[in-house]
Formats: structure tokens, sequence, C-alpha cells
């Protein structure tokens, strides 16, 4: 059984997640309409990322004989500077989550609650990879200016992306 505590810390975790959902979606639409294919299809590849972290964390508060309680999404951000503005934004927010997540295993070990810190692990492991991989793209939007043939280049390769669910 979840307690009361953890049970409201992850209907939080699943509010952020689900507005980090929106975020990265209203990311794709300015790529879109800035005719940059394959930035946009990245982020629609991590707007079902994020729509599956919270479905994950939804099915475990259920298994725990929790509720799960959904609250108002805030509306995102729809207009960018450039696609260097964007990806440090998402390196940001990444680092959010990631700062939210090691708070709901500090509550998960204060309660020792070994299912729900097993459990965690998993999405700790999750935000490392999230923020490298969003620090690595501002670094190469960074060395090449943020425009040019570089620009088409990147796109190129995140157009390569796909979302392949985890097993786990």
């Amino acid at each position: 059984m979840i307690t009361k505590n953890l049970q409201d810390a992850f209907n939080e975790q699943i509010n952020k997640e689900l507005y980090s959902e929106y975020l990265y979606l209203s990311m794709a639409t300015w790529f879109d309409a800035e005719n940059l294919p394959g930035f946009a299809s990245f982020f629609k590849i991590q707007v079902q990322e994020e729509r599956f972290h919270a479905m994950k964390i939804y099915d475990f508060v259920n298994e725990r004989g929790g509720r799960v309680i959904l609250e108002k999404i805030n509306k995102p951000q729809i207009n960018f500077k450039s696609a260097l503005a964007i990806f440090e934004m998402a390196y940001k927010h990444e680092q959010f989550i990631s700062k939210s997540i090691n708070e709901l295993m500090d509550v998960s070990i204060e309660e020792n609650d070994h299912a729900t810190k097993s459990f965690l692990n998993w999405f700790i492991d999750e935000q490392v990879e999230e923020e490298a991989s969003m620090d690595a793209i501002v670094g190469k939007l960074k060395m090449l200016g943020g425009n040019g043939h570089g620009l088409l280049m990147i796109d190129n390769e995140l157009g390569t992306r796909v979302f392949t669910p985890p097993t786990n």
C-alpha cells in the first residue's frame, strides 16, 4: 500500500510528466513551423516518452492501492527564439524533472518504502539519459552557431530517432 504522502507526490509527478509532454509538443510545433521536420520529429518522440513516463507512474500508483488525481496542466511556452534556445530550455526542464524524481526517492527512503525505491531507480537512470541527450544537442548547436548547413545536418540526424517503449 502506498502512503498518502507518496501518493500525493506521485500525483504531482504525473502532472509534471504530462506538462513535459505538452511542452515538448509545443516545441515540436515550433520546429514544424520553421520547416525543420527532424527537430520536430525528435520532440514528437519525446512527447511519446513523457506520456510513457506519466502512464508508468499512473500504473504504479494504482498497483500500490493509491488513487491518481489529475490536475490542471499549465499552458506551455509557444514562441521560441531559436533551436538552441529550445534545447537549452529542454535541458533545464530535464534537470528540473531529475530534481523532482530525486525528491520522490528521498520521500521513499524516509518512509522506508522499498517497492517505491526500486520503481524510482528506473526513472533516475532514465533522467541521466534524458539530460545527457539534451546537453549533447545543446553542445552541437553551440558549435555551429545554431544555423546554416550544420543546423540542417542535425535536423536530418534527429529525424532518424524512433520511439521504442522500454520493456521494464
